[in-house]
């Protein structure tokens, strides 16, 4: 009789258990200004007149434009600890018997014109076909520089600070949707409507890091992190857990594009929980957030006030118009619901 095997689910692993791992397994030295925590989006180290933010990121959802979901999201993290991302590393691996020579051309080229787009070096990595897997899979690492005095750090974050939330929340998830069931949305929305979907990457976007270097320089910021894999929630989450703060979330200043909302409630998917790149969570002083809105509007960029920082010991709650109640966690995100079908 063999023994049962408690194996780990899909998705992200638990706070406590990463952390732990973190805890015990992971080392420092005095040049690390910031390094692994759960909720941390990149690590800092001291590169003499300034600091450099290391990144590393996959991309494992998605094939169609995979080059450029990876300079994007991992440019995203340097650009939420206020720093700018300047040189990126791929290790790209590839199925076996399923890749062709236009395929590699394709990524690497994708690849090349995103960062130039962003001024961003494509400067090394690693290519090869994998035993093992069924679809590419691109692994970025992205360097970046901050003036020391420009570092943002989660922890900043204190009790009657502001929230704020750009743009809308599902832009990734509604793109994923809209490529791996394209077939099937056809046949129920229009056309142009599931076209305008799968373009979500590109518009309203998933990149951040023009949204971010305004707060910055409009002034203010206390915190940044952009809500991936577990959307909104897990976002919040990891947030609060890098400032050691509670929350208070008001449903219905969350801002849902219509088309999101729409995708999302087609597969039965929580619109809270699922993948969410292209939105930036903002804390701020109080008193600079209508500053920092304004300045986004300006710009044609929405941001809306979500909530506030609360005490820890509040947790994170999110307000309905009748209810109350601690704001859910999806460590397995929502939209691994498409790929179970």
């Amino acid at each position: 009789m063999t023994e049962k095997t408690d194996f780990l689910p899909l998705g992200k692993m638990s706070p406590q258990f990463l952390g732990e791992m973190i805890k015990k397994y992971t080392t420092g030295d005095d040049s690390i200004i910031i390094g692994p925590k759960v909720g941390v989006d990149a690590a800092v180290i001291n590169f003499g007149d300034q600091y450099l933010i290391a990144k590393t990121d996959p991309i494992t959802f998605v094939t169609d434009d995979i080059g450029y979901y990876a300079i994007n999201i991992n440019a995203n993290d340097i650009a939420c600890m206020g720093g700018v991302p300047k040189w990126f590393l791929g290790t790209l691996l590839l199925p076996e018997a399923a890749t062709t020579q236009e395929m590699v051309e394709d990524i690497f080229s994708q690849v090349n014109q995103v960062c130039c787009q962003l001024k961003i070096s494509f400067c090394g990595g690693h290519t090869e076909v994998t035993y093992g897997i069924n679809r590419p899979i691109l692994i970025g690492q992205m360097l970046g520089e901050v003036k020391k005095d420009l570092l943002i750090k989660n922890e900043n974050a204190q009790p009657g600070d502001d929230i704020l939330l750009t743009k809308g929340i599902a832009i990734e998830a509604t793109s994923i949707i809209a490529r791996e069931k394209e077939d099937k949305l056809t046949e129920i929305y229009s056309t142009d409507l599931v076209e305008k979907c799968k373009n979500f990457i590109y518009q309203p976007g998933i990149s951040i890091l023009r949204e971010a270097q305004i707060a910055v320089k409009t002034g203010g910021v206390k915190a940044m992190h952009d809500p991936t894999e577990g959307g909104l929630a897990m976002g919040l989450h990891e947030l609060a857990n890098a400032a050691g703060c509670g929350m208070k979330i008001f449903e219905k200043e969350i801002p849902k594009i219509p088309e999101a909302k729409l995708l999302c409630d087609q597969y039965d998917i929580n619109i809270f929980g699922v993948i969410a790149s292209g939105a930036l969570l903002i804390v701020t002083e109080r008193k600079s957030s209508h500053k920092i809105i304004e300045s986004l509007k300006e710009k044609n960029i929405l941001a809306k006030k979500i909530g506030k920082i609360m005490e820890p010991g509040y947790g994170i709650k999110l307000i309905s118009e009748h209810d109350e109640i601690d704001f859910p966690e999806f460590y397995q995100d929502e939209i691994t619901k498409l790929f179970g079908e």
